[in-house]
């Protein structure tokens, strides 16, 4: 089959899905754009800052894409790029975008508030102490892998670590002069992109060579710091300019497919059952997260996006909108590994070191067909794949101090503190990132993101019963998230256990329990607020 068929297909299928779905969930939130948003209402400079339509998409997008739509489809591979595709394509539409767009306009309506907020409001304090115990726990794990992906992915290219280094410094200086110093916005913008792309040959000249353990250290440190910075100084401008590295890479390895023309040779379907990951069902579901719904998503839409959105009419494109970007992306991704056949892939992926490596040299294939170097076109793509992973490393770990602060309101005005707060989500991902491989973490964090997701949707629902909207839109991703995280939560701690694996072991029986009870008690607070609805009811008559 042909590699072009397969992307165009499903570049029209999302396109469609936008203006169609997209535009039913439109109408199903009731969206206002007269109705102020919490980002003009709630102004403070730091937190609360309203943003450009485009620079917000850029932020959003950076941050939700991380790692999860390239090492995810390069991962579940193993069972068939069929499964795989279908899972991207269908989740994205009717799971992943469902799931972003509604949590954005939960938190909208709830002046930005958390998930965690929406469920005390509708489910009471000890479901949101549930939910934010949860969200917690998956942030550690989130920064804890991310924290080993870009160390491995700058250790096995230097050229890029030190382009991410000056794309930090650069994004600090495009925030102060636009924010500070009022420079015009689009002539800021077109030198950003030149400085950004000329840091790239300066990598290839100028490669900083550290191992892993150090670049662990160097990222968590970093990722402090810029948890704890206004938002307007890293966070706003480096996403933005991240945006446009992203689609460049995007779009390069869209052209690159349409000039090269490649077969997909990689078998459609190669059993239910696969020796290193495990059944098809639940694993496939949790392997690709990112690309088809995640529930760090619903932090990043209501701990941050939500913040800056200028006009709700604009929700559907950052959210989304993001989503089918982020769908489509992964369809690239996996393009970049289905082209080889199984054997050459089990081989590349040896050979390169992991999945982001070998995303970056399929592309880079790729694109080598229009006359970029392979060698460059790897520290490009590299440096792509990076600045997603360094958005939501410190956007995550942002997200983890707005979680354990909130768990610490009106209990301990020490734990509350930001710095502290920060201290305990990079020390709990430090912990992480020095026990194990990313290959250790990544299906706990898969079970963990996708069960986030499915209680997020569970807020979301409970919050549009209670304001009388028929709400099946999000009910049904939500059973089918609930079956299929508790379900791999089960085969994960078999796995675990069987390898005695104690802390992957215990850990996923921690989830597991809190989940449980937080089902139970959403379900109760279910049943006490028809009660009450009825007892009103019959006072009435």
């Amino acid at each position: 089959m042909s590699a072009i068929v397969l992307m165009v297909i499903s570049a029209i299928v999302f396109i469609l899905a936008y203006f169609t779905y997209g535009k039913y969930l439109d109408n199903k939130l009731d969206i206002d754009p007269n109705r102020k948003t919490p980002a003009i209402e709630m102004h403070d400079g730091i937190d609360y800052v309203a943003a450009k339509k485009p620079v917000l998409l850029g932020h959003h997008f950076a941050t939700i894409a991380g790692g999860g739509p390239i090492v995810g489809p390069v991962t579940a591979a193993v069972f068939g790029w069929i499964p795989a595709v279908l899972w991207i394509v269908l989740g994205s539409i009717f799971f992943g975008g469902v799931h972003d767009y509604t949590s954005l306009q939960a938190s909208i309506r709830h002046r930005a508030q958390s998930i965690g907020t929406i469920i005390k409001e509708y489910i009471g304090n000890r479901g949101q102490t549930l939910f934010l115990s949860f969200s917690i726990a998956t942030i550690i794990l989130i920064v804890g892998v991310f924290v080993v992906l870009v160390a491995n992915t700058f250790e096995a290219t230097p050229a890029a670590a030190t382009a991410s280094i000056l794309f930090t410094f650069l994004a600090i200086l495009f925030g102060v002069a636009v924010n500070q110093f009022r420079v015009n916005f689009v002539g800021a913008t077109i030198i950003g992109i030149i400085i950004m792309f000329f840091s790239i040959w300066l990598g290839i000249l100028f490669p900083i060579s550290l191992s892993a353990s150090v670049w662990n250290v160097v990222l968590l440190i970093y990722a402090f710091v810029a948890s704890i910075l206004p938002v307007w100084v890293l966070l706003q401008p480096r996403d933005y300019l991240n945006s446009y590295l992203l689609y460049g890479m995007m779009l390069g390895g869209f052209i690159g497919i349409l000039l090269a023309n490649p077969t997909i040779q990689m078998s459609g379907y190669t059993g239910f059952y696969n020796d290193t990951l495990g059944p098809l069902f639940p694993i496939l579901f949790i392997t690709i997260a990112c690309g088809a719904i995640s529930g760090f998503h619903s932090l990043v839409a209501s701990g941050t996006t939500a913040k800056q959105l200028d006009n709700e009419k604009n929700g559907r494109f950052i959210a989304y909108g993001g989503m089918l970007i982020e769908g489509f992306l992964a369809v690239i991704v996996l393009i970049s590994v289905a082209y080889l056949t199984s054997a050459d892939y089990a081989a590349r992926l040896a050979e390169t070191g992991g999945p982001i490596p070998t995303f970056a040299h399929g592309l880079a294939t790729f694109m080598n067909s229009f006359g970029l170097p392979l060698e460059t076109g790897v520290t490009f793509v590299s440096l792509a794949a990076s600045a997603f992973l360094l958005t939501t490393l410190d956007s995550a770990t942002r997200l983890g101090k707005f979680g354990v602060q909130e768990f610490a309101e009106g209990r301990s005005k020490f734990f509350h503190n930001q710095y502290v707060a920060t201290a305990i989500i990079v020390i709990g991902a430090g912990a992480l990132a020095f026990s194990g491989t990313w290959a250790d973490l990544w299906p706990l964090f898969g079970s963990a993101n996708q069960m986030l997701g499915a209680l997020a949707l569970l807020a979301v629902s409970v919050w549009l019963v209670r304001i009388g909207v028929k709400s099946l839109f999000t009910l049904i991703p939500m059973v089918a998230m609930f079956i299929i995280t508790l379900s791999a939560l089960s085969v994960l701690m078999y796995q675990n256990f069987i390898a005695k694996n104690w802390v992957l072991t215990i850990g996923g029986f921690i989830l597991f329990v809190l989940c449980i009870f937080l089902i139970i008690e959403a379900w109760n607070s279910y049943v006490s607020n028809k009660k009450a609805d009825k007892d009103e009811s019959v006072k009435a008559q």
